[in-house]
């Protein structure tokens, strides 16, 4: 999590056309995250603070179009690019049952049914039916990585209180 109470959801990567506009990569699964008339806090450089509300946003290729109230013109957009894009976390709408958000699950650490440590989650990547949680062992040398599917058969429990995850390995694992 970036500031207390936010969460990073882009990063500004360009300016697009002459209106202002910005070219945005999302770290969100969804466009919807930038809908219009929501704060973002903008932190350039980890300096500059600066809420602004959206205007609109739009999927454009692999990254966002997004547009500010009060950015008007290419330069002043410019001057915002390599910015983090952070959203208030009570903005974010509530999940259903069994759902979580990534940034709630990055960090918590791994153990299977019988207590026996595997790691951290250090990043989750989607595959389309499910999500899969990349775990490293932080106390050993080497960079081995375990990739455990987000499956109900295989993620037994997450514990936010004790940030835990419990897991049964499937066989190979």
């Amino acid at each position: 999590m970036g500031k207390d109470g936010f969460l990073p959801v882009g990063k500004i990567v360009g300016a697009h056309g002459v209106k202002g506009n910005l070219k945005v990569y999302s770290y969100a699964e969804s466009v919807s995250v930038f809908e219009p008339g929501r704060l973002l806090l903008v932190i350039h450089a980890g300096k500059i603070e600066k809420h602004f509300a959206i205007k609109w946003a739009k999927p454009h290729g692999k990254s966002i179009l997004l547009s500010f109230k009060g950015i008007e013109d290419r330069n002043t957009a410019k001057t915002l690019v390599g910015a983090e894009l952070f959203i208030e976390r009570i903005a974010l709408p509530e999940l259903e049952e069994g759902v979580y958000y990534w940034v709630d699950i990055i960090g918590l650490s791994v153990f299977t049914t019988d207590d026996q440590y595997i790691g951290h989650v250090e990043s989750i990547m989607p595959t389309g039916s499910n999500d899969v949680y990349i775990v490293k062992n932080r106390t050993k040398d080497d960079s081995t990585e375990i990739l455990i599917p987000a499956i109900e058969s295989v993620v037994l429990e997450i514990d936010f209180e004790n940030k835990l995850i419990r897991v049964e390995l499937p066989e190979g694992l």
